[in-house]
């Protein structure tokens, strides 16, 4: 009599089980170069600085060329310019990587103090509700993030975006290296 492991997962899932071993590969590559980047923190910084920069050129020209969708309704000159400014910031981030990564820096950490502070006043306002202290803890980390990046500003600039890239790209590799060896586990049931 067979037994049908599968009851449970999704068909997407089960597909997946056939390849655990591509979720394995590439969570090492991500986890690798993570650590490299982890490594050579000012390295990412201007890494992710330059496809910042890669990504709004991309998206200004493609604002100009919207533009030109607006030319009899009066609205042409707005989004030209608004391609326009989005282009040349794209320039200036891939010209002067260094310079675009002490302003992203400094918004980071002034972004996140705003939101931990909004995180902290959401979460006092629902106290009525169970776990409302998980929000606050939560508000007050980024709250934390905000002003410890904000306070080491400038300094700090050449090393903080490389240091959450890295972060995020470790993270990546260690949830895609525990996914998959939970799929390989369970397709050998």
């Amino acid at each position: 009599m067979a037994i049908n492991n599968n009851i449970n997962l999704s068909p997407h899932t089960i597909a997946r089980q056939k390849h655990w071993g591509w979720s394995m590969a590439i969570g090492i590559i991500l986890l690798v170069i993570g650590s490299i980047a982890a490594v050579s923190l000012p390295f990412a910084t201007v890494a992710v600085t330059i496809y910042i920069g890669l990504m709004m050129i991309i998206g200004g020209l493609i604002q100009i060329i919207h533009a030109f969708t607006f030319k009899k309704s009066g609205r042409f000159v707005i989004w030209l310019i608004a391609g326009a400014i989005y282009t040349v910031a794209g320039i200036v981030c891939w010209i002067e990587p260094v310079v675009a990564a002490v302003i992203f820096t400094f918004l980071l950490g002034i972004l996140l103090l705003a939101a931990g502070i909004l995180r902290i006043i959401v979460g006092v306002q629902h106290r009525a509700l169970s776990n409302w202290g998980w929000i606050v803890v939560a508000g007050a980390i980024s709250a934390l993030l905000g002003i410890l990046i904000t306070t080491g500003w400038p300094e700090n600039s050449l090393w903080i975006l490389g240091l959450f890239l890295a972060i995020d790209l470790m993270f990546q590799g260690w949830s895609l290296i525990a996914f998959s060896l939970g799929l390989k586990a369970y397709q050998s049931l």
